[in-house]
Order: structure tokens, then C-alpha cells, then sequence
């Protein structure tokens, strides 16, 4: 049975994509950490990194990386009106609809809570011109319900927004520890898979609208075995498993995500990076949205924006096209399960009428009928 989709949605995805349906995306919609490496560089209070500086140095990555792209992920603060002319035609645009930061949630305070930029909308981003949204939610599938529940409900609202303003939903999740101690701790490494196992599944779901997972890769190669003497960055860590295991997680991945999935980078470098991607292309992911991975070391040569764009003509170029080579091998979108190939595709409402209905709310449809259209706009 085919499976119907709206043409917003299936136009936006088309544009995200190489022509073989594989995704090899950059992302330039960093603030909070972005201010805070800057700080670093200019050596001043993160905070005292204005605006204008900010600016900048996206309009200077996004020039000079975004032809490898073919997709770039931007804000609307400081990254898309000071910088889209430097997105050239051929290139989709997904605009990011997070503030940067959490609120802290639940009884200990650990938990988090995203927050959406206040003034901005779907229906601003679609206007815009933007080819998909992104959200970035922070996720615990152990958190409090009171938590959970709250993160589902923006998740389900941003999705019927982008539903009724027909644009592709990119939804990146964020995993999190609940107890002391961090990211970078053998008990994160060894709990990571079964957290962004069990988020992807959740928001796999039709009544999210999610047409696009951004997943964290679920394990950390810094842990495992052939990688744990220092391979990335020179320190030791105990080895909680092995290479061959770690694909078998993310296969594990690909059976529970309902959608085309792809990874990021999470501020890992490059050479990690690489890794990872190997791994999750072999598993059965679509493709990449990174950004640091592939940048971040041009940053550290301003203000000298003369520097930086040779660093990122060449370093940085040079970083994308080993990503892309990767990504040759990846799952084309319409080719995973939740579309079952390009031949398979149908466009939602599709007849002599189409245009005077489209955008209409939908009759009232049968369980079966509503999970096949869940992406159509209502």
C-alpha cells in the first residue's frame, strides 16, 4: 500500500537531500556554545560576546562550507538574516526553533526543559523560507513524568504546527545524566544506547509529526575497546565495550526508529566523528546534520577572518568531504521502512480537487487510514 505524504513535506525532504535521497547536512545554529568558545578565543566574559561578532563568524562558515552541504541547519538570530545570502540556491535551509539552554526541571533540579525562542514561529520560519524546522529536545525517558510529559507536549505542538504549515519537522534529541557526574563517565557510555534507544522509539510515534530524527550517536567511542587508550584525544578511559558490539547497538537503533534517522556530532572531532558515522551509515542511517566536528578549529583563529576562511577552505572543506564520502553509502530517506522506496510515495489528497482541498482539515478517518496519512496537513 502506498504510502501518502503532502507535498510541503515531501518537497521540503527532496530539498534536504542529495538527489539520491541521502542526507549530508551542516549545522551553524550554535549560540550558547558557540559565545562560549569565542569567549575563550577573545578571551573575555562569554557573555560580553556581542552580537555582531557572533554574526560573523557564522557568515564566514556558512560562505565558505555550505556548497559542500546539501543542507544547512541555521538560527534566526544571528545566523539566518545576516547570513542567508551566503546559502547558495542548490542548498535547503532548516531553521531551528529552541532557545539555546534548558530550564532545570524535576525534584533534584537535573532534569530539563526546552524552551522555544520567544517571537518565533513555524509560521515565521515557513514564511521565511526555510525547507524544514528543527527542534532540539532534551530527553530523559527516566525523568519525572511530570517532565516527560511536558517535553511530549511541545513535541506534539511544534508537530502540528509544521502540519499546518506543511514543512518537513526535524526533531533532534538530546540525552542527558539524571545523577552526578557527567557525560564522560563509564556508566554514561554504558546507559547511553538504552537512552537514545528509547527516545527515538518514543517520538517515532505518528502523533508527534516528527518526519526527521537528529540522534546523538548511541554509544561513546571513547569507551570502547579498540578506541579506550586515547585514540581522540589522549586520555585513557576503561573499556565498556567493543567496537563490533557498538554497531550492533546501532543496528538495535535502526529497529526502533520508525523514521529516517541521522546523526550529529555532538562537538566531537572529526576524526571521531568519522567513526561514528561509518558505523550508523552501516546500520542503516540516512545521513549527517553535524556542525562542530567539521568547523570548530576555525574559530580559534579569530578575529583574523582572513584566517579562519582559509582554515575553513581548506581544513574545513576538507573535513566535509570525507563526511560526504561517508554518507555516499548511506539509506537514501524514502528508502527506510516508514516509506518503503521512491515508487511507494504518493501524494496526500491527491486528485482532480487537490487544489481547492489542500490544506483543509482532513475528514474523519479510520485508525488504519490516519497512521498512513499522519503527515498530510490538517
Amino acid at each position: 500500500m502506498a504510502v501518502e505524504i503532502s507535498t510541503g513535506k515531501l518537497r521540503g525532504l527532496v530539498r534536504l537531500a542529495d538527489d539520491a535521497g541521502r542526507f549530508k547536512m551542516m549545522a551553524i545554529d550554535q549560540r550558547g556554545s558557540l559565545q562560549q568558545s569565542l569567549g575563550r578565543v577573545l578571551n573575555k566574559d562569554p557573555l560580553a560576546v556581542g552580537y555582531e561578532e557572533i554574526a560573523r563568524v557564522k557568515g564566514a562558515i556558512t560562505r565558505v562550507l555550505a556548497p559542500h552541504a546539501t543542507a544547512v541547519l541555521m538560527d534566526p538570530i544571528f545566523g539566518y538574516p545576516e547570513s542567508v545570502h551566503d546559502v547558495p540556491r542548490a542548498v535547503g535551509v532548516l531553521l531551528a526553533y529552541e532557545e539555546t539552554g534548558y530550564d532545570k526541571a524535576g525534584p533534584t533540579g537535573r532534569e530539563r526543559l526546552t524552551r522555544l525562542i520567544e517571537g518565533w514561529s513555524v509560521e515565521k520560519a515557513s514564511g521565511a523560507g526555510a525547507d524544514a524546522v528543527k527542534l532540539l529536545l532534551y530527553y530523559h525517558p527516566d525523568a519525572s513524568e511530570e517532565t516527560r510529559a511536558s517535553q511530549q507536549e511541545l513535541v506534539s505542538a511544534v508537530g502540528a504546527e509544521c502540519c499546518e504549515f506543511d514543512i518537513p519537522f526535524v526533531l533532534e534529541l538530546v540525552a542527558y545524566p539524571l545523577a552526578e557526574g557527567g557525560t564522560d563517565t563509564p556508566e554514561f557510555a554504558r546507559h547511553k544506547a538504552d537512552l537514545v534507544q528509547r527516545s527515538a522509539a518514543e517520538f517515532s510515534k505518528p502523533e508527534y509529526g516528527v518526519d526527521i530524527l537528529k540522534l546523538e550517536f548511541p554509544a561513546d567511542l571513547r569507551y570502547a575497546r579498540e578506541y579506550c587508550s586515547g585514540a581522540f584525544d589522549g586520555k585513557d578511559r576503561p573499556a565498556q565495550y567493543s567496537v563490533d558490539q557498538v554497531l550492533a547497538v546501532c543496528q538495535t537503533l535502526d529497529d526502533v526508529c520508525g523514521l529516517p534517522w541521522v546523526i550529529l556530532s555532538a562537538g566531537v572531532g572529526i576524526r571521531e566523528f568519522l567513526a561514528q558515522l561509518e558505523l550508523a551509515v552501516e546500520a542503516g542511517a540516512s545521513g549527517f546534520l553535524c556542525g562542530r566536528a567539521i568547523w570548530k578549529d576555525a574559530v580559534t583563529y579569530y578575529p583574523d577572518e582572513g584566517a579562519m576562511e582559509r582554515h575553513l577552505a581548506e581544513d574545513g572543506a576538507y573535513n566535509f568531504l570525507r563526511a560526504n564520502a561517508a554518507a555516499e553509502r548511506a539509506l537514501p530517506w524514502f528508502a527506510h521502512r516508514r516509506f518503503g522506496g521512491w515508487a511507494n510515495i504518493a501524494v496526500a489528497g491527491r486528485s482532480p480537487l487537490w487544489y481547492r482541498e489542500y490544506g483543509e482539515p482532513p475528514a474523519l478517518l479510520t485508525v488504519e487510514e490516519e497512521t498512513i496519512t499522519a503527515t498530510s496537513p490538517r
